[in-house]
């Protein structure tokens, strides 16, 4: 099936984190059509000199909610200590490694080589996007040009990627939240005298991803999501939410998913299930709480 059936159609999405929406679609727009399979080709080009393998598998878990990485490359010096623990991940996730030595001290090769390498995929028209993986700026302008040729961008990287890449990609999201759980404690049984630590929070409270609520910046959101009777599809909503702010995500705040968050807030929104038309699902609305 080639990209062009999916030109001008209204699809649903129920993506994990954004939320359920509904949208006409555009060439090579993020979503996931009305079949078993991901939607969308997508190349995966990780930069190793700025990205780390213990999010391996969780980055490409995320990209599968969007599509099928078609492409997986890394680049970066592969004969370089600092490469190694991605050496131990390559073969086991099926990522082409491309070496690229370094030509002189202070000038980094490694990117050049990946933005080259992107515009010949562009050009073979296969793709329907590009997932970007690394936390330099410099790649800011890779994103914007894909984005210029209607393809979606999908930005990985650490909370020190700056805002400029950050907002040129369609959607943003922080490594942090991808890393794999720590193993569980295991303590003595009780009946052994032993001296047990405090009660802690949940491992999702107490994540290093997690960080200020932005309550001001969401209603505003919310207030541009309602429709004429004050409510807002929750797929709407989370859709405008990352118009606004591409690395908004739910997770952040400890939640796995939008609607999650909404549901939790009790203080801020009023929400409302209604039974979808033709389906027993349920569709979930919101407005701002004593709206």
């Amino acid at each position: 099936m080639t990209s062009e059936y999916f030109r001008h159609r209204k699809i649903a999405i129920n993506h994990p984190v954004l939320g359920e929406l509904t949208v006409t679609t555009s060439p090579r727009l993020v979503a996931k059509i009305e079949t078993e399979e991901p939607s969308l080709r997508l190349a995966v080009l990780i930069d190793a000199d700025n990205a780390q393998a213990v999010v391996i598998e969780g980055l490409l878990a995320e990209i599968a909610r969007f599509g099928e990485a078609t492409v997986k490359r890394i680049y970066g010096d592969f004969t370089a200590s600092t490469s190694a623990s991605w050496k131990k991940v390559l073969q086991k996730y099926a990522i082409k490694p491309v070496q690229q030595f370094a030509y002189t001290t202070g000038k980094n090769a490694t990117d050049s080589t990946l933005i080259i390498d992107a515009m010949d995929l562009l050009y073979t028209r296969k793709f329907d996007g590009f997932c970007l993986v690394t936390s330099d700026s410099d790649f800011t302008g890779l994103a914007m040009r894909l984005r210029e040729e209607g393809l979606s961008v999908l930005g990985f990287g650490e909370k020190k990627t700056p805002d400029a890449f950050r907002n040129a990609c369609h959607k943003f999201i922080f490594t942090e939240v991808l890393r794999p759980s720590p193993p569980a404690e295991h303590y003595p049984p009780h009946d052994i005298d032993v001296q047990m630590p405090p009660s802690q929070p949940s491992s999702e409270a107490t994540s290093d991803s997690r960080q200020e609520f932005p309550k001001q910046f969401v209603l505003t959101a919310l207030e541009q999501s309602i429709d004429d009777s004050g409510w807002a599809h929750l797929g709407t909503f989370g859709s405008y939410l990352t118009k606004l702010q591409p690395d908004f995500d739910s997770r952040l705040y400890g939640y796995k998913k939008l609607s999650d968050l909404v549901k939790a807030k009790t203080d801020l929104f009023a929400i409302e299930e209604r039974q979808a038309s033709g389906s027993n699902q349920k569709i979930l609305y919101l407005r701002a709480k004593g709206a």
